[in-house]
Order: structure tokens, then sequence, then C-alpha cells
């Protein structure tokens, strides 16, 4: 089941556009699962190899004579995550809580689906038996693990239950305070007994079938009583109708590659959703409530999983760079990886409002106008923000060279839900977020900042910037705030911004307050004003020397000429040296580090073991995206800690 794997040009080339199409998915789940048996390998070599060996064994013998029972298992939703868990961080090896025990619970699947005979001991935790891919138990006390039998016996054609062949097969769980046999029909709930229900979507011979994965250990139990079964099951048909007739060539890899949806417990407002880069192919996510959310969801954390899986082939970026960057859609601070991921998960977004925007009527499509708008905006800052500061490998030049392109030839609303006025909200918004991000993550140099407060008082030019540091996240990170929700839901409504001037004034008086800052950053920019793109770049250097200077006027003794005032305007204009031309600002035009046109995908054999570079990991916790989709990471569930949302 491990071999090596080649990235052909062509498929390179099309997966980097966005797409890739149902071969590309194919290869890449193929490659993905010679990764996961490399990482059950290291697993056995490992600590934590003598907890897992029994289920190991049970799978091998599950493969030689069914492999497609055992590859659906490997595949699986958790497997990926079990063994980068095992190999990682596994916090009770030797106290008796090894995570390479946990094998054992996603092995009884593949015994059952192959009606294989097995006797394997599996973990209970609080009283509950988890099996991915088939339910959970309860009621089972305080047993710490129980011992599940699966026995196979000739069954009649057309007997309900699980059958492989003409077996049947009857599932036992065993501990110390009794037995309990799983139904006969074990898609069926039954009596302390909770079965993972299956999903089917299917319009125009285009089938989706995705269990509701609500066993996997690493989940807490979930209430799913206001969104059961059948409220996803029909959610899910309808995304899915509205996939296949508009996304055609998307709902093919989607058919392909998607192996599960986890339900998530539902964040205070919004959606979240997420994908660990340890599981291709599998969506978390809490309950969208309409169709359109459920199908923009699933092409969003499809994207990340095709990523995730790319880079287990090829080296997009080296080491290096700057270690946290900006990424307009999300809150805080993002590594490089995290930057490229979310990236390439908004093309996903970008081609859904583009058909959105195609065809709804009135205020649906000037909404739908907005979010391809500032999505494509989003995209197109952070590819500025990828081609200065991550060292690209000659193939991640040309991947995100690809990726622009298809950002260029993306059509917008043409003019029909505002044209430059929608353009110009959307830029305003982003100036003005980009601008709140520096005030909450950047820190200017403080002996740099004093030394411009020292030339700006003697009327010398500003030379060299001071460096920045912009500092670490930690823990849940919440979005800019409502003051700041506010004032950009207005712009949308908006024929000019404020005049700079004012903006201006308004910092002035009180210079502590971001919502100000970012009008100033947004008017600057729309007006064209010398240093607009310092205003919005470096905006806590700006605000930094106005209040030095600010306290220094305080301080001045009586009698003494009066310096400058500390104007951000004119402060920001003499940063720039009062060039009248100061460029474009970030995020304008979509300008990558061009790699050399020889450039190749490697044809020799790629290491399936590799780790997947840079999916995006932290607390996020934002909400009211332009995608419509909380991409929140608040999430209890471990599965999110490893997540690559975007």
């Amino acid at each position: 089941m491990i071999g090596p794997y080649v990235l052909p040009d062509d498929v390179f080339d099309a997966l980097a556009a966005g797409e890739g199409g149902r071969p590309a998915v194919l290869l890449l789940r193929r490659a993905r699962r010679s990764r996961n048996l490399l990482l059950l390998r290291r697993a056995l070599d490992g600590p934590c190899g003598g907890a897992a060996e029994a289920a190991a064994g049970l799978l091998a013998g599950v493969e030689r004579v069914a492999p497609e029972a055992a590859r659906s298992v490997i595949d699986g939703p958790a497997f990926g995550a079990w063994a980068a868990r095992t190999l990682r961080d596994c916090p009770a090896h030797g106290r008796g809580g090894c995570a390479g025990r946990d094998l054992a619970a996603l092995t009884v699947l593949a015994a059952v689906r192959a009606a294989h005979p097995a006797r394997i001991t599996v973990p209970v935790r609080e009283g509950r038996l988890a099996l991915p891919g088939l339910g959970t138990v309860t009621g089972l006390g305080e047993a710490p693990e129980a011992l599940v039998v699966v026995e196979a016996t000739a069954g009649a054609e057309g007997t309900p239950g699980t059958s492989a062949g003409n077996c049947r097969v009857r599932v036992r769980v065993l501990t110390a305070a009794g037995e309990r046999v799983l139904p006969r029909d074990p898609s069926r709930p039954g009596h302390g007994w909770q079965p993972v229900a299956v999903l089917d979507a299917r319009h125009r011979g285009l089938t989706l079938r995705l269990p509701l994965e609500t066993a996997t250990p690493e989940l807490p139990a979930l209430e799913t009583a206001s969104a059961g079964p059948a409220a996803w099951r029909e959610l899910l048909r309808q995304a899915w109708e509205l996939l296949v007739e508009n996304h055609p060539r998307r709902a093919e890899e989607l058919a392909a590659g998607l192996n599960g949806i986890v339900p998530l417990p539902a964040p205070a407002r919004g959606v979240a959703s997420a994908t660990s880069r340890h599981a291709f192919g599998t969506v978390l996510t809490s309950w969208p409530a309409d169709p359109e959310r459920l199908a923009l969801t699933l092409l969003h954390e499809f994207q990340h999983s095709k990523l995730s899986a790319l880079t287990d082939l090829v080296t997009l970026y080296e080491p290096g760079g700057r270690p946290r960057l900006y990424a307009p859609w999300r809150p805080d601070p993002r590594p490089p990886g995290g930057l490229l991921q979310g990236i390439y998960a908004h093309l996903g977004d970008l081609a859904f409002w583009q058909d959105r925007s195609g065809r709804r009527h009135g205020p649906a499509r000037a909404d739908a106008a907005w979010r391809l708008a500032q999505t494509r905006a989003h995209v197109e800052r952070g590819l500025t923000e990828a081609a200065a500061h991550v060292r690209l490998t000659d193939l991640g030049a040309r991947f995100l060279e690809r990726l622009a392109r298809t950002v260029r030839d993306a059509e917008g609303d043409g003019g029909g839900c505002g044209g430059a006025r929608l353009a110009r909200a959307v830029a305003r918004v982003q100036a003005g977020d980009e601008a709140v991000w520096r005030l909450r993550w950047a820190a200017a140099d403080d002996a740099g900042t004093d030394r411009l407060a020292a030339r700006w008082r003697s009327g010398r030019p500003a030379g060299p910037l001071p460096p920045q540091d912009v500092r670490a996240a930690t823990g849940a990170v919440a979005g800019p705030g409502p003051e700041f929700g506010r004032w950009a839901a207005r712009q949308r409504g908006a024929e000019r911004a404020r005049s700079a001037r004012e903006a201006a004034d308004a910092v002035l008086a009180a210079p502590h307050r971001a919502q100000g800052w970012a009008e100033l950053a947004a008017s600057a920019a729309e007006e064209g004003r010398p240093g607009a793109d310092l205003l919005r770049a470096r905006t806590e250097l700006v605000r930094d020397l106005v209040l030095r200077l600010t306290a220094h006027q305080t301080a001045t003794p009586p009698g003494t000429p009066s310096p400058h005032p500390p104007d951000p305007l004119a402060l920001a204009a003499w940063l720039a040296d009062t060039d009248p031309d100061p460029g474009p600002p970030p995020g304008d035009g979509l300008a990558v580090p061009a790699g050399p046109g020889s450039a190749e995908v490697p044809k020799g054999p790629a290491a399936g073991a590799g780790t997947a570079a840079g999916g995006e990991s932290g607390a996020g916790g934002e909400s009211g995206q332009n995608t419509g989709v909380s991409m929140s990471q608040n999430a209890r569930s471990p599965l999110a800690k490893t997540s690559a949302t975007g």
C-alpha cells in the first residue's frame, strides 16, 4: 500500500490554480494513505508501540482479506489525527492512558466491514465506548476498558444488519459489569447505542456519502437533538444540489475526497468550522443552518485538505522570513504556512461568491457582490504579504503565480451592484482592518521611535524606519471588536470616506482610539495622501510618534518655541519622505516573485511521510468574515488544535 508518488506538472499547476479535478484528488488521497501508514510504522517503533501493537495486527489481518475495509479506516477521519497525536504529544504514555491504545477503537470498524472475527480491548472514557465510524456505547459506568468481540456468521440474503459477502456480523461489548450486544443492524439506534449516521446526497448521477462522525474519541458527547441526522441529511442534500449544479468540477473533487463531517459545538454566534491537517477530507463544522453556508464551508475546508496533502509531496517555502504575518481574514498573526493555507482556502470562497453574485437578484445579489469583492481583496493582500515575507521555493513562487492568475481571471459584478463604489468601500474596510491589526499586534522599536521623534523636532529627514516586532497570539483571539464592525458596516453604504483632515483631527483628539486610526488609514488611502501606505502598514509607528511628540509638547518649558504639531498626516508624509507618489498600498496588484521558468515539480518519488507544511493552528474566534462563516477554532476538540482553518 506504500509506494512512490510522482506529481505531474499539469496536475501541480491545476491544483495551484485552485482545482485539480478528480484525478488530482485521488492522487492526493493515495499519497496521504501512504503517509498515514508510515506514521503508523513510526508509532509502532516508538514508546507507544506496545499499546498499539494488537490493533495494528488486527488491521493488518483485515487488510490481507479485505483491503478496501482496511483502507476505509486508514483514509478515515480519525486515523491520521490518532497517529499524529500518538507520535507528537501523547500526554499519558506510561500512566495507563497511552494514546496508542486508541487505535483499537478505529480497527473495530475495519473488522466489522470485512466480517473479520476479532477480539480487541478498547478504552472506555466517562462511561462511553466510542467506535469511530460505527457509533458510541453509553452507560458503561466506571469501566476503564471493554472487550469488543466481532463475530461473523452465515446469513441469509436480505437479512438486515452489517454484512460482508454472505456473512452476518455480531458485535459484543464486554466489561466487568456485563455484556452488551449491538443491534443486528448497527446503523439503527438501540438501548445504550447511538450509531454514527451516514449522510447520503445524490444529484445528476454524482453521489456524496459522508458519516456524521460523532464517535471520535477526541470529541466530547455532542447534543444533536436540535440538528440530528435527518436535519443534516436534508441540509446536505440541498447543498449538494447547489454544488453539482453550479460547481460541477469542484463537486467531483468533493465526491472523490471528502470522507466525513464532524459536528462541532455551536459558537455564541456564526458557524465554527475547521480542518485538521492530519485528517484529509474531513470537515469539522457546527450546524450551518442553511444549504448555502454548508456548501461554502465544504468548498473552503476541502481546499485546506488539498493543500495539506500537496505539501506532503512538495516544498513551497523554506524556513526563515517573518514568523508572524498579516492575513486579512484572521484577527491574529499567521505563520507562513498558515498564510498560504488561508490564501488557498479562499479560492473556494471566490468561486462560490462569483457564482452567487451572478445568480442572485436585488439585495441578495448586492450582498454576494460585496463578499466576492472582499474575498478577492483578501486573497490579493495575502498574496502580496506572502510575496514580501515568505521565503518561497521555485515551486512555491510558481504555485502562487498560478493562484494569482486565477484571482485575476475571476470576473467581478461588472458594475451592476456598485462597481467603483463597491471597490472603494472594500478598500476602506481593508485599510481600516489592517491599521487596527497593526495597533494590536505590531510594536515598533522604542529606541528607533525616540530617534525619529528627535529628528522630527529638529526638522531633519526621517531616515530609515526602525524595525518592528509582531507579537505572538496566545489563547482564544477575538476580532477587532464591535466598534470596528459598526464602522465597517457603514462603509458599504458610503459614497466616500470621511475626509482625511477630519479623521486626523479625530485621531489627535483621541490618539488611543483604534477606530480613529482605522478611519484615518482608509481616508488617506482613498484621497491618495502622501504616506497613506504607512498609515496602513506602520500604524503603530505613526501612533507612537504622535504620543511621544504630544508628551514632549506638554513637557516643554514656558517660553520655549512651540515645536511642529504632531499631525498624523504630516508625520506619515514625513516618514515616507514626502514622496508625492507613495505607490500602491499593500494588496493592490498581485505581485508574486517569479520563480525560474524552468521550475518543475520533482519527477522522482516524493516523501509520503513528509509533514504538511504550515497547516494553520492556534485559537481563532473571529466571526462575520467575508465567507459568512465564522472560522472559529474555539471548538472543544483537539482536532481543531491542528486545524488548517483560514
